[in-house]
């Protein structure tokens, strides 16, 4: 979905664009950013772009490289690396378009946004996820249990894919068009052409208010605040580590994703008349979403740390596989070394 006002960034979420006034007489006209700020912007993405790609690759690497049967919390926090990083893939087209307009075709706006609303959803849920297992694993510790979670979190994780796709099919809807009618500058924004256009924008903002924020924070706050009081209850310094984890877990998504969505909220009340338009407001909220998006794109590079460099099980497999790694290259290198030795031998005996 799109946000248009000063620019149409058809980032599902972020609809910049629209303040649905005639582009003709309207007082608040669209137009691109200033160059300063496009590539401002654009920079800072790419940046966020370099780290996501890499980190998740390195999580997906350690996690798939495993000898031993994942445990739920592993195959979530593999099914997650692939969430941020196709998330993450999006954003140089994002930062194209912040430049000089959509320039990819009408197939790649919808793609694209298709993508990111997607992943955006199926980021979110599989932190929840993340948070039940721990809750399950803590509180409500039993073999019997600890087998039916692994036979149940590959179907819950296809689950969670089919949920993300289905809420994301809105973006379907996204089409390239001017960004205003005297200018020849592109825009992958929505278009909605069936009933009220308005009663659309507003309930596919309710579905990722509900589904993208507030539940996955009510199923995160309450598993863990019981996880919490139950590791309280112990004893040992592993409980304390544990929460150290749990409490920074908690603070970054907040961190990251709490901005985006108020301001999101914000722009909803605005379309739906409970909030008075004017153009200064439009403005300040377009703004907010330039900046508040992305810092939450930003979360899917912390993921990596904050879900795997912070655990010392997933440091130590890590070493163990770079250990490994080096040790083949150094075998391999070895081998390497004494055939060319023989070579050199053997043609010195024959000249």
């Amino acid at each position: 979905m799109s946000i248009t006002f000063h620019f149409k960034i058809d980032y599902n979420d972020t609809d910049y664009n629209d303040t649905y006034l005639d582009d003709d007489t309207s007082p608040c006209y669209m137009k691109l950013l200033e160059p300063t700020a496009a590539v401002t912007f654009s920079a800072i993405n790419i940046i966020i772009f370099l780290l996501a790609i890499p980190g998740n690759l390195l999580v997906g690497w350690v996690i798939g490289s495993s000898r031993l049967a994942l445990t739920p919390s592993d195959v979530y926090l593999f099914h997650l690396t692939i969430a941020d990083g196709l998330m993450a893939l999006t954003i140089p087209f994002k930062s194209v378009e912040l430049i000089q307009g959509w320039i990819f075709g009408d197939f790649m706006c919808k793609l694209v946004s298709l993508v990111f609303e997607t992943n955006f959803y199926t980021s979110i849920i599989f932190l929840a996820c993340i948070s039940v297992d721990r809750y399950l694993v803590i509180v409500c510790a039993s073999e019997t249990l600890k087998s039916r979670r692994r036979m149940c979190s590959w179907i819950l994780c296809a689950a969670v894919w089919a949920l993300g796709v289905a809420f994301s099919l809105p973006s379907l809807f996204n089409e390239v068009s001017k960004l205003h009618n005297d200018s020849n500058i592109l825009t992958c924004s929505e278009s909605f052409t069936l009933g009220s256009a308005t009663s659309w924008r507003l309930a596919t903002r309710g579905f990722r208010h509900l589904f993208g924020f507030l539940l996955p924070l009510f199923v995160m706050i309450t598993c863990y605040s019981v996880t919490i009081s139950r590791l309280l209850l112990t004893r040992g310094f592993q409980k304390h580590r544990a929460m150290k984890v749990i409490i920074v877990v908690v603070i970054a998504f907040l961190l990251c994703w709490t901005p985006y969505h108020l301001t999101m909220i914000v722009d909803t009340l605005m379309r739906g008349s409970l909030i008075p338009f004017d153009c200064a407001k439009r403005t300040s909220v377009t703004a907010a979403f330039r900046v508040t998006h992305s810092l939450a794109l930003f979360h899917s590079c912390i993921n990596p740390l904050l879900y795997a460099f912070v655990g010392e099980r997933f440091r130590k497999k890590m070493m163990q596989l770079l250990d490994r790694k080096l040790r083949q290259e150094r075998s391999s290198l070895s081998r390497f070394s004494r055939s060319t030795s023989q070579t050199s031998e053997a043609s010195g005996m024959v000249f």
